[in-house]
């Protein structure tokens, strides 16, 4: 699934930076990208799956979840979201 066709890839962008940012905050950085790697095969179910993640998503992100949704029914933005926690790790790790 793709980008949907009312945003941009900046658009995109910022929406990755902020759900990045959000989990990144609740320590859940390594959790959410074991999470995502895991799913890789289920990710052609799309919007489907993401009806399942909904309360989750709701705790996390409040009354954000569809842009949240957007994210994770978009492949290249769960790849960007997945490199960019990966970085912040990598940061706070380094800076330890």
């Amino acid at each position: 699934m793709m980008l949907p066709p009312d945003r941009t890839e900046e658009q995109r962008d910022e929406l990755v930076d902020r759900v990045a940012r959000e989990i990144h905050l609740r320590g859940l950085a390594a959790p959410a990208v074991y999470f995502l790697n895991a799913s890789r095969p289920y990710r052609p179910l799309g919007s489907n799956a993401m009806l399942f993640f909904d309360p989750t998503l709701h705790g996390l992100f409040g009354g954000e979840v569809s842009s949240a949704t957007e994210l994770l029914a978009d492949d290249i933005g769960i790849e960007q979201l997945i490199e960019r926690l990966e970085e912040w790790d990598e940061d706070d790790t380094l800076d330890a």
